[in-house]
């Protein structure tokens, strides 16, 4: 079957499109950057004022294309038309029969399993009311190394198994060692089952879709043979801290215009996120495999960021990449603390600055190098953000300490009077604050004029004040990302590696002493900057208060965004709202029961030593038992002697894990534990004279 977009149509449109973007931001930031030179006293010919408009026209032509992203996605929703849709592609799904099987992916490591396995089971249930159903299996593919965890996981399998009536369509494994991390996860995943499907359904532990959107998107797969990575667009939802609730406002309120302004000009050249998405195996096995960079982590070694570099690779081997960014019915969760997104884009930024690696490297589009400089623009331009901050401070202490520079220019006749024009930055500023927030007035004119969905969103009035909000802690917090993403590129380019580490999931306050830590040296650097600006050249302190204040308060801001109690305020206020809470799709109501009923047991490893079903089910797990090195034998005998003498407490997580990894130590200190004579060393395994253990209670 021939693809629905043929790849030089969309190809020729793809390339006009993108010179057009290139005329608009050039255009922007062309005027900008001379309304720049103009407001300042020499008119931009010294060597710090050209520094100071270099540094201006980067971060505004970067600001740029996420206005004129958003524009174009604009009209492209109001118009409710774009020729390059991949969902157009389906004009009667029904017709087009799904004949290759796809197997639904889903990640973990030292997740909650309660949680994973209930979305689990909430994709099952809602795939299973589609005809296509009996096409799915379903793995979930462990790189825990909690011995606690690994063995909640096995016991979650086999309750969802038996609930949902699941052996044989829904599959665990556990992975020991965890080699390149996620990547290595799915890799690992491709080379011992990849050849029994066409297509994977890649997932996160805390994301989810819809059966009919999964299902939809295989079908989006089979009619256009080319697509080797359909992507969607996943909107946040789940938690309830009042930062979590700011952004999944701003995700369902702005997300769905600037993701089809992206799709505009990428149209298959997207990019892949990682997860709800759907990739066609054989190419991604012949083809997105990851090289390891030369050199020491940060920038060598495994690449974190793998995402991007798989759907460049997927390109670069001839498939195209789709971002599906219509198809309903997709969703993430969300950081719930400030501290916890700035964790996360650590990770990020550290992933992306190894993209600069590859910009020139084989087998990958212009497209995609554009995309990896991109994405370490993301990072970078805080931190010239932040340079540009400095630089004009620099600029303001000279003029008010040295003095004005009468002949600035050398070999001059005449001289020079510095004039600030002070009427030109006011006409600046605003330019700038129009290019920041007219996007966010747009999507809500969408929203209420066109798409008639501000009951999604509690109605037009809080709608409204929910915008104005979301503005105000945006505007409030963006310092704060500014010097934490500025300190992250610096620190990467140094050589300071991050460790793999579960983010959190659940809402959990930042405690007031956590938050000192971790925004401390920025409100003191705060504190210094804006002094010595107050005490030397105080008209630019006052223009530097935006900046100053949000940093000097980053304390409280981090705590009181972490609050759940704050965030169920805004809801009782109606701020916030989202269409998910109005009125809540099945899969996430399904998930959220099927946690609730669960049990949070963590005591996984003494489970699997003591109780037989535990065991046995844990032992049906390894694979078939091997002979071991005398050595190797001894040192393990000897672990098993140690769990007798300590009980569970006085093993290492690393004893544990050897435990559970070798059959016969297991099975032997099974045995063993059932005959301790002490009533008391029986009870630090959970024994007692009259056992207790039945499989009701266990599964």
């Amino acid at each position: 079957m021939a693809d629905f977009y043929p790849q030089k149509e969309w190809e020729a449109a793809a390339g006009r499109r993108r010179l057009l973007l290139f005329i608009l931001i050039a255009v922007t930031t062309f005027f900008a950057s001379g309304f720049m030179a103009d407001i300042l006293p020499y008119q931009g010919r010294t060597g710090l004022e050209v520094t100071l408009v270099v540094f201006f026209a980067l971060l505004f032509s970067w600001i740029s294309i996420g206005f004129w992203t958003a524009a174009i996605g604009f009209i492209i929703l109001w118009r409710r038309y774009d020729r390059f849709a991949i969902t157009r592609s389906l004009q009667d799904e029904e017709q087009l029969p799904v004949e290759g099987r796809s197997a639904i992916l889903i990640p973990v490591y030292n997740e909650q399993p309660d949680r994973v396995f209930a979305g689990v089971k909430a994709i099952y249930l809602s795939l299973a009311a589609e005809k296509t159903h009996e096409k799915f299996d379903y793995y979930v593919l462990s790189d825990t190394t909690d011995p606690d965890i690994w063995i909640q996981e096995e016991l979650a399998w086999a309750r969802l198994c038996l609930e949902v009536s699941g052996f044989g369509r829904i599959f665990y494994r556990h992975r020991r060692p965890n080699i390149k991390r996620k990547s290595g996860n799915i890799a690992d995943f491709c080379r011992r089952w990849g050849r029994n499907y066409r297509y994977m359904v890649v997932f996160d532990a805390d994301s989810m879709m819809t059966g009919s959107t999964v299902a939809r998107m295989v079908r989006l797969m089979e009619r256009n043979p080319h697509i080797g990575i359909l992507q969607t667009t996943p909107l946040t939802v789940g938690k309830k801290s009042l930062l979590a609730r700011i952004q999944q406002f701003a995700s369902h309120a702005y997300g769905p215009m600037f993701a089809a302004g992206l799709h505009y000009w990428q149209i298959g050249d997207a990019q892949y996120w990682g997860h709800n998405a759907v990739i066609r195996i054989a190419p991604f096995m012949a083809h997105c495999g990851l090289p390891r960079l030369s050199g020491k982590p940060p920038l060598g070694g495994d690449i974190l960021s793998h995402d991007f570099v798989e759907a460049a690779l997927m390109r670069g081997a001839g498939f195209e990449v789709w971002l599906a960014y219509d198809l309903t019915g997709s969703w993430e969760e969300p950081p719930p603390t400030l501290i916890d997104e700035l964790g996360r884009d650590r990770r990020w930024c550290q992933g992306n600055l190894q993209h600069m690696r590859l910009l020139l490297a084989k087998r990958i589009f212009p497209t995609h190098r554009v995309l990896f400089l991109n994405g370490a623009m993301s990072y970078v331009s805080a931190l010239l953000w932040f340079l540009f901050l400095n630089i004009s401070s620099i600029k303001a202490l000279s003029q008010a300490v040295i003095g004005p520079d009468y002949f600035p220019v050398q070999g001059g006749l005449f001289p020079e009077w510095p004039i600030w024009n002070l009427g030109w930055a006011l006409v600046l500023l605003t330019s700038t604050f129009v290019i920041l927030l007219l996007p966010k007035l747009l999507s809500a004119i969408l929203i209420i004029f066109k798409q008639k969905r501000a009951a999604d969103f509690g109605g037009p009035v809080r709608l409204l004040l929910s915008l104005g909000a979301e503005i105000i802690a945006s505007t409030l917090l963006a310092p704060l990302r500014m010097l934490s993403h500025s300190k992250f590129v610096f620190v990467t380019l140094l050589g300071q590696n991050i460790s793999w580490k579960p983010p959190p999931r659940e809402d959990q306050d930042t405690a007031w002493d956590v938050a000192l830590r971790f925004h401390g040296w920025g409100m003191v650097l705060a504190l210094i900057w804006g002094g010595v600006l107050f005490l030397v050249n105080r008209p630019f302190f006052w223009w530097l208060v935006p900046v100053l204040g949000p940093l000097i308060l980053a304390v409280p801001l981090s705590v009181w965004t972490s609050r759940k109690s704050l965030g169920n305020l805004a809801t009782k206020l109606g701020l916030f709202l989202i269409p998910e809470e109005l009125s809540p799709p099945p899969e996430l109501l399904s998930a959220g029961a099927a946690r609730a009923s669960l049990p949070t047991d963590n005591a996984g490893f003494v489970l699997a030593v003591v109780d037989p079903y535990v065991n046995a089910l844990h032992l049906a797990f390894r694979r078939q038992r091997r002979k071991v090195a005398k050595g190797i034998a001894e040192s393990r005998h000897q672990l098993v002697l140690k769990a007798l003498a300590g009980g569970p407490d006085g093993l290492r997580r690393e004893d544990k894990v050897t435990l559970l990894s070798d059959p016969d130590s297991l099975d032997q200190l099974h045995a063993l534990v059932w005959q301790i004579p002490d009533s008391q060393a029986a009870r630090q395994w959970g024994l007692d004279s009259s056992p207790s253990v039945c499989p009701e209670d266990t599964l």
